[in-house]
């Protein structure tokens, strides 16, 4: 029966799908941490207590990368170049969505606005990683390799996506409103649009790797596409919400040290 947790399964148990699926995650977790890591350096004056938050975010990004490459390491596998069509983050960066990585690159500050579309990029972004590292807690939990990285992975991500709904409700209120809201939008089509094409490239990459018949990949991508249409209709309404946390004040602290991984 094809699941869920089979397919899960059998992409760990290989070491080449393992070394790709680990790679992929490595570079785009990387990337964020740049990202963060900049944003937090050209915060705007206004902003500046928005700084630590946001470089800790970055800081919780690089620790993912740095997890994913010692779950590599640990079965002895070096990291392999990320396909360009498998990678999520410059794709994102490459339609527009989030802040241009010239601007990032740059000493000028960035505006309220920046600051608004970073937020607004990294609500809808955070959704889809807290959703599909629930999805991996759900059956790999207690997994002796990934359990642990998953579980603290996770939390992280939760936290994160905690923190995007706090900060945009801050600034709604601020008088930011429509600004989110269009932004919100605008990213949230986007992103389901790249994320169906990542993960039909990403599954026919897996699909070479492990030998899959021509109709289990014909299945599994019907269903990417299945998701997909659901989002476009009505799904991505739930990347645009804003409600506040329970977790208040998610990234008010130093990031959290992984030394059992690093």
């Amino acid at each position: 029966m094809l699941s869920a947790k089979s397919l899960f399964q059998e992409i760990l148990d290989n070491d080449e799908s393992f070394r790709l699926f680990c790679s992929i995650a490595a570079s785009g977790e990387a990337q964020g941490g740049w990202e963060n890591g900049r944003i937090a350096a050209l915060v705007p004056p206004a902003e500046r207590d928005l700084a630590p938050r946001i470089a800790r975010h970055g800081a919780d990004e690089d620790k993912h990368g740095r997890i994913f490459r010692a779950l590599l390491r640990k079965r002895g596998l070096e990291p392999v170049p990320v396909p360009e069509e498998t990678d999520y983050t410059m794709l994102l960066e490459r339609h527009g969505i989030g802040l241009a990585h010239e601007k990032l690159k740059g000493d000028t500050p960035l505006s309220e606005e920046d600051i608004v579309v970073y937020l607004a990029h990294s609500r809808v972004t955070e959704q889809r990683a807290s959703e599909q590292m629930e999805l991996l807690c759900r059956y790999f939990a207690d997994h002796p390799d990934v359990g642990r990285a998953v579980k603290m992975i996770s939390h992280d991500e939760d936290s994160h996506l905690a923190y995007c709904h706090e900060e945009l409700l801050r600034l709604a209120a601020a008088g930011h409103g429509r600004t989110i809201q269009r932004a919100l939008r605008v990213c949230a089509l986007a992103e389901i649009r790249i994320h169906r094409d990542v993960s039909l490239a990403v599954m026919a990459r897996m699909g070479r790797i492990l030998g899959w018949p021509r109709a289990k990949s014909a299945l599994l991508a019907a269903g990417i596409r299945a998701v997909y249409a659901y989002e476009r209709f009505a799904g991505w309404h739930r990347m645009v919400s804003l409600t506040m946390p329970d977790r208040r004040d998610a990234l008010g602290g130093p990031a959290a040290p992984a030394p059992e991984f690093v």
